[in-house]
């Protein structure tokens, strides 16, 4: 029997999710403007591995607790509405003018590799649309029948896919040309990015209180 068909739905769907703007996005623009590729690169290996456990409990059926207990759908989204609204005001607090000569190296502190890794995994993690796209994607795209092996498949080809598309957008924001721009601008970045994950804290946190309405 061909999977070709649920796998190129599921890879459509996949990359239409991935490429849109959102927190995933977000962070990984805002690693690879203030601390460099690697950074960005590690934060990207921390969003796969985050997607990954979405697509393990949504093979496992256990999405479908999450999906039918309000409560504790709304505990993740206030988890993250936390962490992206912390991710936030640091942005904020960081958004000051830099002078002097536009040096390549004045940025601040790169974060270890597992702490960059962290907060991609749990700007991810913590993120229910992205749980509530894996929990609705594999029973539309996927036929009951098909075996787990394959499914394991489709999730590990997403999760490379991920890393691979965000790894790409952290060598692209820190071309030369690009990093110099941010050195010059880099305050009214910060601020903009601040603005965005508070903006998608706020998305999170209302989102949970309408649920409970």
């Amino acid at each position: 029997m061909s999977y070709w068909g649920e796998f190129a739905t599921i890879a459509l769907a996949h990359g239409l999710a991935v490429a849109s703007p959102g927190p995933d996005f977000a962070i990984v623009l805002r690693q690879s403007l203030t601390h460099g590729r690697r950074a960005a690169v590690w934060t990207s290996f921390g969003i796969g591995c985050g997607l990954s456990v979405h697509v393990a409990y949504s093979l496992l059926g256990l999405g479908l607790l999450l999906q039918r207990s309000p409560a504790a759908l709304a505990v993740v989204q206030y988890l993250g509405a936390a962490y992206l609204a912390g991710v936030g005001l640091q942005a904020l607090l960081r958004a000051r003018p830099r002078s002097g000569d536009l040096d390549l190296a004045a940025s601040p502190a790169r974060p270890s590799d597992r702490a960059a890794w962290t907060t991609g995994f749990l700007v991810n993690v913590l993120n229910p649309k992205a749980a509530l796209f894996f929990i609705a994607l594999f029973p539309l795209a996927v036929s009951a029948a098909t075996p787990k092996w394959v499914q394991v498949g489709y999730g590990a080809w997403m999760a490379a896919a991920t890393v691979a598309w965000f790894s790409f957008v952290a060598a692209a924001f820190t071309h030369d040309a690009v990093r110099r721009r941010y050195l010059r601008h880099g305050h009214w970045i910060d601020r903009a990015l601040g603005v965005v994950f508070l903006g998608f804290a706020a998305s999170l946190a209302l989102g949970s209180l309408g649920g409970r309405v």
